[in-house]
């Protein structure tokens, strides 16, 4: 049902909406709580240099490891981050597409905002010019 939904009934269309931008909407919100948190965006920036194993990536804190794990499991939830098991070692890696999908989002906001604002601007000047 990805594809044209024209000429859809308006059922089948409502249902598009509702299961895929809603899940969307709900991966955003995730990724923007997760990101909201100093903490897990320095583990982001961490991971930005490549792959970590979870303990060099705690060292840093000043918190327990347990601590630190559950900023891992909220990253990884949001799916910013991607945990890979050797043996009882723990390899994290920053999820690039994430972030991507969140850029994306604001760069459609800065669009549609920025002309608006950019025209409120020019309206606000030339009221003023006519006092």
């Amino acid at each position: 049902m990805h594809g044209d939904l024209t000429g859809a009934p308006r059922h089948l269309i409502f249902n598009y909406m509702v299961e895929y931008l809603a899940t969307d909407e709900k991966a955003l919100d995730g990724v923007l709580a997760a990101l909201s948190d100093p903490t897990r965006r320095a583990i982001l920036t961490e991971l930005a240099a490549g792959e970590r194993r979870v303990s060099d990536v705690a060292a840093p804190f000043e918190m327990s490891l347990n601590a630190v794990s559950k900023h891992v499991k909220t990253l990884e939830k949001a799916g910013l981050v991607r945990r890979r098991r050797v043996g009882r070692e723990h390899f994290l890696t920053a999820n690039p597409a994430a972030i991507e999908k969140t850029a994306a989002w604001f760069e459609a906001q800065r669009k549609f905002w920025n002309p608006r604002l950019d025209r409120l601007e020019q309206l606000m000047k030339e009221e003023a010019g006519d006092e």
